[in-house]
């Protein structure tokens, strides 16, 4: 195993916390402390690397500016409501700076990446590496180089040829395809290197005169008017703000929908084999966001990603089913493969793409996407006839398969079971479902759908309420408890105060609350998932149980848990899926749930704090 160096030290991998991310609505990139680009798929999020030094120091391909300065000091920022990122470099002879971002353009997308290194003080030497590495560095290119600028054509037509624009600057070729150069600049003095997708027999939008300066303003022009359209004037804005603009980087502008997270083979334990790619659209994701976009004023955002999910209902499956997750796209196929040459991040095994979860039935998906619809429906705008018609297909699916065992919320591949949160969905899947209908006065077979509802009501009560622990447990028949219980009272099943989730909430706290922190479950503990290895808590249960203690009543606690986990955020305020024994983020980052979680315990709990007119 690799073991991490303080910073100012080369380190071949860097903790995951210590990533910026940058995007222009179609793709992400990921900067590094040490001024690398370690990370980026190209053009969008779901396309083939370009650079992913992350999950391979060798083979994964990065761009790097950094001053050749040594026992420097780094440091990280956003410009003020932003996603245009400033990392600084500090020592006794200078300070240098290098700002990314990537071009937002509402007239023409070109999928520009801007990178401009400054010297503050004194004189920097900065260090510049290129080294692209198509196809998740599995197919080779060459370089032609031109006056103002160099083409990187991949061996292979269906990928995209890339630009790179630096003028007067002289280039080495440290290493076959690995460009090298360094750039003295004086204090004022700036340099700006422009990398973009090349297409044939187009002219580059870059060679305008001042492009850098002008799609930086235009860039932190269009942040900060979208920022300022947030409604949450509340306790916590930075942190909900920042939660808000990782959300829209993690969106898709061309279909609306939004990617889990933007990265894929980051580890769940460092050195294990929990390696997945995130890069798709979970269903079940659906009615958090809409949750988390309307209450923060966003339509427009809430909207599309509303049509998306209108365009899934009109492709169900033809016995009326959904699959758990698609392509941004709206693809089914999401083959999963082992990327073999890769080494993984900190030797950490398989590295994989695609996402072989998607072939699993887990019925919690309607609960969460009849809940996204009643949501949109109530504060966004009615739901179409067309649509009504094809979510009767899919209740009737729920009605007729809700006692069967699923893989449930956490996709375990240790086998099926009767596990309790996916029964608690298909209540709220037929439960919105008759809402709806009596609200817009659909026609619906209310008597048929209301009797189900009561029988899935009564089994969860009856049959997964443990009365030797006090509580509500994972599936039926056993003693483990599940974090996906928190959502019992979200969801409306129970009330916040009711004596069995009081109990079932202090039940947690004994055994899956870690100071602030919280396992989804205890592996280990009676609960197989059927891969190997632990892993950390799940920063997303973490800002349930806060909510859940809010809902409760107990706004002190809440409040306290609240702002210890925002502690756990790295420097710039984003958090990956889960969080290590040692503090450390680990999963893939950021991750769009546990930001979709922090937005909707931050609501509540301000909420509350502020009807009860406590200051503290």
């Amino acid at each position: 195993m690799i073991a991490f160096k303080s910073i100012g030290e080369a380190m071949p991998y860097q903790p995951i916390e210590n990533y910026g991310i940058i995007g222009d609505l179609h793709s992400v990139a990921l900067v590094g402390l040490d001024g690398s680009i370690d990370y980026m798929c190209f053009p969008n999020f779901d396309s083939p690397s370009i650079f992913a030094a992350l999950l391979d120091d060798k083979k994964g391909g990065r761009f790097k500016i950094a001053p050749r300065m040594e026992k420097l000091r780094r440091k990280q920022l956003y410009l003020p409501d932003s996603n245009i990122l400033l990392t600084r470099f500090l020592n006794s002879s200078g300070i240098g700076e290098v700002s990314d971002f990537m071009v937002i353009d509402e007239t023409r997308h070109a999928h520009t990446l801007v990178r401009r290194a400054k010297a503050v003080r004194g004189e920097i030497l900065f260090e510049i590496i290129f080294d692209l590495k198509f196809d998740y560095g599995r197919t080779g290119h060459k370089i032609i180089r031109k006056e103002k600028e160099i083409l990187f054509i991949p061996d292979k037509e269906n990928l995209p040829r890339i630009r790179l624009i630096a003028e007067n600057i002289v280039w080495n070729e440290k290493e076959e395809g690995i460009l090298t150069a360094e750039v003295l600049l004086k204090a004022g003095e700036s340099m700006a290197f422009i990398m973009e997708e090349a297409k044939q027999d187009q002219p580059s939008p870059t060679m305008e005169p001042d492009f850098a300066s002008t799609s930086f303003k235009n860039t932190l022009n269009f942040w900060q008017k979208w920022i300022s359209q947030s409604t949450y004037q509340g306790r916590w804005r930075e942190m909900v703000n920042r939660s808000a603009l990782v959300l829209k980087l993690l969106t898709s502008k061309k279909y609306g929908s939004i990617v889990a997270a933007p990265t894929f083979g980051v580890p769940e334990e460092i050195g294990g084999t929990r390696n997945w790619d995130y890069r798709y659209t979970w269903i079940r994701d659906a009615s958090f966001t809409l949750y988390a976009l309307m209450r923060l004023g966003y339509t427009e955002e809430a909207r599309s990603f509303m049509n998306w999910i209108e365009e899934r209902c009109q492709d169900l499956n033809p016995d009326g089913s959904l699959q758990i997750m698609y392509g941004l796209d709206g693809r089914k196929i999401l083959v999963e493969e082992t990327l073999s040459h890769f080494e993984g991040y900190m030797g950490s095994r398989p590295v994989r793409i695609g996402n072989a979860a998607f072939g699993q039935m887990q019925l919690d998906i309607y609960g969460e996407l009849m809940d996204s619809v009643y949501i949109y429906n109530k504060y966004g705008e009615p739901i179409s006839i067309d649509m009504w018609e094809n979510l009767t297909r899919l209740i009737a699916w729920v009605i007729n398969n809700w006692q069967r065992k699923d893989e449930g919320i956490w996709e375990v591949r240790s086998g099926k079971q009767d596990f309790l949160y996916s029964k608690l969905m298909c209540w709220v899947a037929i439960d919105r479902g008759v809402r709806l209908a009596l609200k817009r006065s659909f026609p619906a077979p209310l008597d048929h759908w209301i009797r189900v509802r009561n029988e899935i009501y009564k089994e969860i009560v009856h049959e997964y309420w443990n009365p030797a622990i006090g509580a509500f447990v994972q599936y039926k028949g056993s003693n483990n408890l599940d974090a996906s219980s928190l959502l019992m009272p979200m969801v409306k099943f129970v009330g916040p105060t009711d004596p069995k989730w009081l109990s079932t909430l202090e039940a947690i706290k004994k055994e899956l609350v870690d100071d602030s922190l919280v396992y989804r479950y205890r592996i280990g503990c009676g609960v197989e998932d059927g891969i190997e290895g632990r892993e950390g808590t799940f920063n997303m249960c973490s800002f349930w149980y806060v909510e859940c203690l809010s809902r409760a009543g107990n706004y002190s606690q809440a409040r306290f848990l609240l702002e210890k986990m925002f502690g756990y955020a790295n420097h710039l305020g984003l958090y990956a899926e889960e969080m290590g024994a040692d503090g450390r983020q680990l999963g893939n980052f950021p991750q769009a749930f546990t930001h979709l979680a922090l937005i909707s315990a931050a609501i509540n709990l301000n909420k509350n704090l502020s009807q009860h007119k406590i200051s503290w």
